[in-house]
């Protein structure tokens, strides 16, 4: 298990990554990134806001306004500074995973193109989930999009996940357990851990009234998060979240015992992934 977490509201100084503490920062994350090395992060994921032009609740019942007064435009120069220093920091072996809907997602990924070239787009990941409200005028918006660059795509990890059922008619099962097809040539067998993934993942949203909730709306569940930690790192790695939010990556994150860093503006969250973190840390 990993180490208890620090609170740390500010940092003078160079933040040494290398003693393998795992940290939380209450700053604008360009500041905090401006103090990073080059290369000492392994993955970075992002649930940044979303350029809804709302009022947004951000979690504790706080609050806070996803308004850009000049558009998109705006909201990409408030993004594009934060996603270089972002690759900045990145091992040549790392990945980041930038979380988005489909208001700002298609300018973004062309800014993630030329920042990273597009030879390192690894993937345009749909979240699918049922839950939610039901529209009459268009088909209802029942997905999130997640955006996978490495910052080498020949170098990166890389590890492949299996999940769920096979989708064959007629498998069987050996004395073993093996699932198989009987073909002309013999028994065709597959892998017992299930197909491997796609980048299509149904996992469901989280209920408002779900075991894990932790009084923040925008949360996501920790098994989007544990499959893009496991997907990407080994143990010991350094997993960064630059909009940390409720702490779900660096809840997930002890769990698989990987590092991390969290970051967020808001105070509150910032408590409230100490106090998760903590709380997942006691024996």
């Amino acid at each position: 298990m990993a180490a208890a977490s620090h609170l740390i509201h500010h940092e003078a100084r160079k933040v040494d990554l290398g003693a393998g503490q795992n940290l939380l920062f209450c700053c604008d994350c360009l500041d905090l990134l401006a103090k990073l090395n080059d290369g000492s992060v392994d993955l970075v994921y992002i649930d940044p806001p979303f350029c809804t032009q709302g009022h947004r609740r951000r979690g504790l019942d706080q609050a806070y306004l996803d308004q850009w007064p000049g558009g998109l435009d705006s909201y990409l120069e408030f993004l594009n500074p934060r996603l270089e220093q972002m690759r900045r920091v990145l091992k040549p072996t790392g990945t980041i995973f930038v979380h988005l809907d489909y208001r700002a997602v298609h300018y973004v990924k062309l800014a993630l193109d030329k920042l990273f070239g597009y030879e390192h787009f690894l993937n345009e990941i749909i979240w699918s989930y049922r839950t939610g409200g039901v529209s009459k005028r268009w088909f209802s918006r029942k997905h999130q999009t997640i955006l996978a660059y490495a910052k080498d795509s020949k170098r990166h990890k890389f590890h492949v996940q299996r999940n769920g059922q096979f989708r064959t008619d007629g498998l069987n099962y050996d004395e073993q357990g093996r699932p198989y097809k009987s073909t002309r040539r013999g028994r065709l067998y597959f892998d017992r851990r299930g197909p491997i993934l796609t980048d299509v993942w149904e996992i469901p949203f989280l209920s408002t009234v779900g075991r894990e909730r932790a009084g923040y709306p925008d949360q996501k569940p920790i098994k989007l998060l544990e499959r893009i930690i496991t997907s990407c790192t080994d143990p010991d790695d350094r997993v960064a979240d630059f909009f940390v939010g409720s702490g779900t990556t660096v809840l997930a994150a002890n769990r698989l015992g990987r590092r991390w860093l969290g970051c967020d503006i808001n105070l509150n969250a910032i408590k409230l992934a100490d106090r998760r973190a903590k709380a997942e840390s006691v024996p």
